[in-house]
Order: structure tokens, then C-alpha cells, then sequence
């Protein structure tokens, strides 16, 4: 394990020379700056918003994160009941804050005081389900023994920015409030940060994640604003500067993020906003220039863009982006790479009429999407849509008829291995998105609970190749593990079509299966998908025979409606059938070696058709009641299975997704 530099060695981070003071090292002026925080300065559908929810506030009690609602997670596994009064707790503190920084009114002031305050005498930051007190045998967090998570983290940021921004104005109504804000702080975040290097986060053993930038990002903000000045500063700077070029040194050649499309923004893009803060808190001395691989995952976000909010998804990512997002982080980082595709994505996101940013995405971010003028200036734009899209480092392509253009039918195909971060059991799945809208999809997650990340991950239902759009071979699943893996990939396109090819069989846990050619194919001549499938089995084994010593995953949690094959089709229990999976979104009529379905959002509809046509289809309809996924797909998925065990040990199955014409 390394060990942090002693004081000596790093008298400050990188040797750049000094740091601007605390009250000046956040890219965001302060309260007061009466000419960037009066009203007519700033976005008026922004604050319009934000005033009328704050307003609301003033006349409801603050949320109330209870001990009963922290304990759930060990009693029943939920962990969205606390998380929300949580949420909601700093979301109110937030509106208070930019309210106060633009009227300097007392009583917002009084508003924002009472917030910190509750944070202050709030027992933990830590969110419930990262917390060691459950690992002790307890169910209420020890303040003693503070855990540096993601919400500890999101706390402290929180705090330092208020400070930053209000610290005029508290100084005068509250004295003595900002010191209570540096020792809770000190005693959660920064003491600890500095003490512990066993935090699993710091990827110390080879596994960086999103959490390494999230959190040290966080870290960086408090201890510049918060942390006493000289060596303790420059200390706790120059370790947080550390673990970012550490997870930036993660980032593969192509910037790809093997978490999927959600969580570039709760990685790289937190990577990003740290370099942006460092480089104002320098002076530039510690410049942000970045690396080829940073330029690149600049362009992650709009290489995986189907169609208006439609993204292709992979792991835990929804195929729908959730609203407030930061746009302008990405629109500030395409301007400072040159990423001329990337600013136009971002650009593309502002409606005019509508906010520039929410309070979700947490406070430094309100503040610098509201104070960006690049970003406040910005115009609608179109965004780029290229033809074609390949990351090796994910073994994830796309391919559209047409750069620009998201009409007909657009390809994706994921290839990788079970053991990426935030994995679903998914490769080889392919998406299809009908004029943007995805028709044969990705699931992708629903409410986290305790299950999501424990030992009976792969248990819920979304996890599992299962429910997918891959093969399931003699009744067995994809199994978890970067050793369960796409194997001979392949890629090519050209101005008639685009091609992807891997073979399958080292993704499931079975001896008996030699290989499992799967091509998918979007001929931009005629605009059809076809995927061809191709197998060979070990002639003669019986069910279940051939299976690797290790298992696959648990039972999941079948639906209990459907149609066909029913709940046995997911079971894994008592059913040896290969059958080659389609997952899809929309309304959904079959009929003999073929399937229509209407896409959602009035995208139009598409026919599936497979060939041979004898091979028996079933489908089993997945009711949604998950908000996560309700939200992204409506009341329900469905998946058609399409049975080829009679075509024998070897054989060959071609399926064709073709848009059908509108009907007047």
C-alpha cells in the first residue's frame, strides 16, 4: 500500500507555488459581488424556479432522516426511504443558499443557517448503505467513527460552497456558525481523508472507480475553503490531487467508462469539474490541460446518444438520461479541449425557457452552471450523431444509416466481460433504436437496495443475461467475472454497412459450449438490423451437464405475469432449452416466426422476423412498478424468447428488425 507524502516532501501540491486564498478559490464569486448575483443578472427561468420551490419550503417542516429509516437497510434492504430525506434535506438547503446569495435577505439567511445547522447535528453523512456500524453489528451510525463516502463527501462540498458564497453574510447574522462548518468537516471528512489510506475507494489496489473522483473532488472543494491555511492545506490539496490523477490515469485510451453513460457524470465528469476548480484555486500554475484520453472521454457522452433523451446504456446506466444533468461541466470542458461535437451536445440540451441547471446535482454545481457565462449565453444547437462509434477498451459499437441523423433504425451491440464495474451479466446484448427511441433494449437498473450490491446482486432480475437480449444455452445464464467474457471480436463498417461480430461461448459457465457466433449486421442500404446466430454444442450432453464449477447466478425474482414460457424461463430450475432472448420496450403482437412492436414515445413500430420461422416463440411480459425503470419504459418490458433447441447441437437462427411503414 503507498503511504501519503509527510509534510516535508510535499510542502505544496506538485510544487505550483501558492493557492488563492479560501475566500477566493472557488470559481464562483461570492454574495458580495452584488453585479454577478443580482436578480437581472442572473437566468430568469432558473431562479424563477428555484425561488417558487423555496418559497414552498419555507412552510413545511425540514426533512427528518430518522434512526428507524437508517436501520431498514439491515431489516429490509431499503435504503431509498433515509436516502430521500436526505436528498431532500440538501436539495432545500441549496435553493436557501443561491435565494440568500441573491437578495442578502435576512430571512433566507436564517433559512440557509437553520439548514447547516441541521447538517451540523445530523449523525452521519454517510449514506446507510456504505456505513461500517452495519459491519460492527449495529444500526445507527457511531459520530465517533466517521465513514468518508459519497454523501459525506456531497456534504462537506455542500458547506464549503456555502461558506465560500455566504460567509459575509453569516459572519454578520450567525458568528461562530462557520467554525461549528470547519470542525464537523475536519472531524468527518478531513481528518479522515488524511489518516485512513485503506479507503477502498483510493483504487490503491488496482480498482478505480467513480468514487475516486467523486469523492476527492468533494474532498478537494472542503479543503480549500475549509481547511486551516499553510501546511494542512497544502496537504490535504496536494493528496486529493493525488487520487484524481490517479483515477485519471485509469481513464482507457478511447475514454470510454465501463459503468456506462449515467455514470460518466458521477465519474469522469466530477474528474473534470475537480481540474476545473484547480485550475482557479492555482492561478493556472496547476493547469488542467488534459491528456489525450481526457479529450476523448469529452465525446463519451454524444458517441453513445441514440435520439433526443435516449442514450445507449449498459451496467446500471438508464437508457433515459434523468433530468439535471450538468450540461454546462460538459459544455466547459468540450470549450477548454476544442471538442467542437461535444460543445454542440451540450448546447443541445438548453431549451430556451427552461432552467440552466437544478438543485439535484448538488450546490456546486447550481453555482457554477448559474455564474457560467458561457454557459448562460450559450445557444440551442444540433447535436453531431455520428455514423459510427467503436470503443475497444468496452467492446462497445454503434452504427446509424447516416452521421447527423437518428431516423430508421440505429445499432449497438456491447461486448466486454462479466466483471465491469456496476456489471450486468450482458455480453453480447444488442440494443435497437427505432428514430432514436430504443425498441430492443437494455433494461438497465432499478431502486438500489441492500441486494443491489451484496452477494445476491445477480439475483434481481435486470442483472441477469436473463433478461437481456442474448442466448440463453441449455437452460443456463451468462455468468459474473471478468473470466466470462466476449471472445474474437470483430468490427467493421463501410458506407453500405456496419458489422460486429464476437463469439459468446466464453460468457457462460458450460464446457459443452464450443462457440456462439453472434454477427449483427445494419445494412444501410435497405436500413434493416439482421443478426445472425450461429452455435456449436457438444453433441448428446444432457441438461445441465458441462457446466463450469462455478455456478451461475441465483434464481431471480421472476414476474408474475406472462405468456408462453412463463416463470420457468427464468429460473434456471428444471429447464434445459436454448432459446435466444429479445428484450424490447413497446406494445407487442406475435405471430408465427415473428413479432411486431410499437415503439414508445410514437417512434413507430417495427417487425421482427426470424428465420427459420418454425422455431417456437413464447414471451413473458415483465410489469414495472420500480420507479427507476417505470420511469425510463412505462408500465412494462417484455421479452420474446425464441426457442431453437430443435435445430439441434449446431445450427444457425437470423433475425431481422425492419421499421415498418406509418399507418395513416
Amino acid at each position: 500500500m503507498s503511504h501519503p507524502p509527510s509534510d516535508a516532501a510535499r510542502p505544496h501540491p506538485s510544487g505550483a507555488g501558492p493557492l488563492a486564498a479560501p475566500s477566493a478559490c472557488l470559481p464562483v464569486p461570492t454574495a458580495d459581488d452584488r453585479s454577478a448575483w443580482s436578480a437581472d443578472r442572473l437566468d430568469p427561468p432558473t431562479l424563477e424556479a428555484l425561488r417558487a420551490r423555496a418559497c414552498a419550503d419555507l412552510a413545511a417542516p425540514w426533512p427528518l432522516p430518522s434512526a428507524s429509516g437508517f436501520a431498514r437497510i439491515a431489516r429490509d434492504g431499503d435504503r431509498a426511504g433515509y436516502e430521500g430525506a436526505v436528498f431532500a434535506r440538501e436539495q432545500r438547503l441549496s435553493r436557501a443558499v443561491v435565494m440568500a446569495a441573491v437578495t442578502l435577505d435576512d430571512a433566507w439567511i436564517d433559512e440557509v443557517a437553520d439548514g447547516v445547522t441541521l447538517l451540523c447535528e445530523q449523525s452521519t453523512w454517510c449514506w446507510p448503505a456504505h456505513d461500517e456500524a452495519f459491519g460492527r453489528g449495529e444500526v445507527v451510525p457511531d459520530p465517533a467513527r466517521p465513514f468518508l463516502d459519497l454523501g459525506a463527501g456531497e456534504v462537506a462540498a455542500q458547506l464549503a460552497w456555502t461558506d465560500h458564497l455566504l460567509g459575509t453574510a453569516l459572519d454578520r447574522r450567525y458568528p461562530g456558525l462557520r467554525a461549528r462548518v470547519r470542525h464537523e468537516v475536519g472531524h468527518r471528512v478531513l481528518t479522515p481523508f488524511a489518516a485512513r489510506r485503506d479507503w477502498h475507494w483510493l483504487g490503491l489496489d488496482g480498482d478505480v472507480h467513480n468514487w475516486s473522483a467523486w469523492i476527492h473532488g468533494h474532498v478537494l472543494v472542503a479543503a480549500l475553503v475549509l481547511a486551516p491555511e499553510g501546511t494542512t492545506r497544502d496537504r490535504l490539496v496536494g493528496l486529493a490531487v493525488d487520487g484524481l490523477e490517479h483515477y485519471l490515469a485509469s481513464v482507457p485510451a478511447d475514454g470510454a467508462v465501463d459503468e456506462g453513460f449515467h455514470y460518466w457524470w458521477q465519474g469522469v465528469c466530477r474528474a473534470l469539474e475537480a481540474l476545473d476548480v484547480l485550475h482557479h484555486a492555482s492561478g493556472g500554475a496547476l493547469d488542467p490541460a488534459p491528456a489525450a484520453a481526457l479529450r476523448e472521454t469529452v465525446a463519451f457522452p454524444y458517441r453513445m446518444h441514440l435520439g433526443g433523451p435516449w442514450y445507449v446504456n449498459a451496467a446500471d446506466s438508464p437508457a433515459r438520461v434523468p433530468p439535471g444533468q450538468p450540461w454546462d461541466a460538459l459544455h466547459r470542458a468540450a470549450r477548454r479541449t476544442g471538442d467542437a461535437a461535444a460543445e454542440a451536445h451540450a448546447a443541445a440540451q438548453r431549451r430556451p425557457g427552461t432552467p440552466l441547471a437544478r438543485e439535484e446535482g448538488g450546490l456546486g454545481r447550481l453555482l457554477r452552471a448559474l455564474t457560467d457565462p458561457g454557459w448562460n449565453g450559450v445557444r440551442p444547437a444540433v447535436p453531431p450523431l455520428p455514423r459510427d462509434v467503436w470503443l475497444p477498451s468496452v467492446q462497445l459499437f454503434l452504427a446509424r444509416r447516416a452521421e447527423g441523423s437518428c431516423a430508421g433504425l440505429t445499432l449497438a451491440v456491447k461486448g466486454g466481460h462479466n466483471g465491469e464495474h456496476h456489471n450486468h451479466n450482458d455480453v453480447g446484448s444488442v440494443v435497437v433504436a427505432l428514430n432514436g427511441v430504443p425498441v430492443v433494449v437494455d433494461p438497465g437498473r432499478p431502486t438500489y437496495t441492500a441486494r443491489t450490491f451484496g452477494p445476491d446482486r445477480y439475483g434481481v432480475w435486470t442483472m441477469r443475461s436473463d433478461w437481456h437480449t442474448v442466448p440463453r444455452i441449455r437452460g443456463t445464464d451468462q455468468a459474473p467475472g471478468a473470466a466470462y467474457a466476449a471472445r474474437d471480436v470483430r468490427v467493421r463498417s463501410d458506407e453500405d454497412e456496419a458489422v460486429l461480430s464476437l463469439d459468446l461461448a466464453g460468457a457462460y459457465p458450460r464446457s459443452d459450449v464450443a462457440g456462439w457466433r453472434r454477427e449483427a449486421r445494419l445494412d444501410r442500404r435497405d436500413g434493416r438490423v439482421r443478426v445472425r446466430e450461429t452455435w456449436d454444442l457438444v453433441p448428446g450432453a444432457e441438461p445441465g451437464a458441462g457446466a463450469s464449477a462455478e455456478p451461475s447466478a441465483e434464481p431471480c425474482d421472476e414476474p408474475s405475469a406472462g405468456t408462453g414460457a412463463g416463470d420457468s424461463a427464468g429460473t434456471g430450475v428444471g429447464d434445459s432449452a436454448t432459446r435466444v432472448h429479445l428484450v424490447v420496450a413497446g406494445t407487442v403482437a406475435t405471430g408465427e416466426g415473428h413479432a411486431v412492436v410499437t415503439a414508445l414515445e410514437g417512434a413507430g413500430a417495427v417487425r421482427i422476423a426470424w428465420e427459420p420461422a418454425s422455431a417456437p416463440c413464447t414471451t413473458t411480459v415483465r410489469p414495472l412498478d420500480d420507479p427507476w425503470l417505470g420511469d425510463v419504459w412505462g408500465e412494462r418490458l417484455t421479452r420474446i424468447e425464441i426457442d431453437v433447441s430443435a435445430l439441434g447441437p449446431q445450427g444457425t437462427l437470423t433475425w431481422v428488425v425492419e421499421e415498418l411503414p406509418a399507418t395513416p
